[in-house]
């Protein structure tokens, strides 16, 4: 029988969100700016969907919401086996401790966060999933249904 409480005790400790990555280029592509206000932990997920070339993947912090400060590097997956088949998938996450010393170290703040992803050709595709996790405060729909 299904409840009928409406309480929520996982979604109101993240936010997740899924990214469509159809770059058509091999250049790096910064996937979507988050702000890690209030947040204690990011993580992102690359799920290979087309192609069997190399990834990069990294977590880069800046002090601008779309990304227009300097950028500074918090943290690069050291892939060892590329995820070359439909499926294969990376992780790779920060605490807000580890941009913080990041930021700091290149003499800056940062407050927003995105994946940084390359393919080696550009046909390659996936999708990048965000979670931003351990709030400050629980609050209701951090994560919620997204319907175009």
């Amino acid at each position: 029988m299904a409840t009928a409480q409406t309480m929520q005790k996982l979604f109101s400790r993240m936010a997740w969100k899924s990214y469509d990555f159809d770059p058509n280029a091999t250049t790096a592509t910064e996937i979507g700016w988050v702000d890690m206000q209030n947040y204690q932990l990011f993580a992102a997920q690359f799920f290979r969907t087309i192609g069997t070339s190399n990834v990069t993947f990294s977590i880069v912090a800046n002090s601008e919401s779309d990304g227009s400060g300097s950028d500074v590097t918090v943290k690069t997956h050291a892939v060892g086996s590329q995820p070359d088949a439909v499926g294969d998938q990376l992780f790779l996450s920060v605490t807000a401790e580890e941009i913080a010393a990041a930021a700091e170290a290149a003499g800056t703040t940062a407050r927003y966060v995105t994946a940084v992803v390359s393919v080696a050709t550009n046909t390659d595709e996936g999708v990048v999933s965000y979670i931003r996790a351990f709030p400050l405060r629980a609050v209701k729909d951090l994560t919620a249904d997204i319907v175009a």
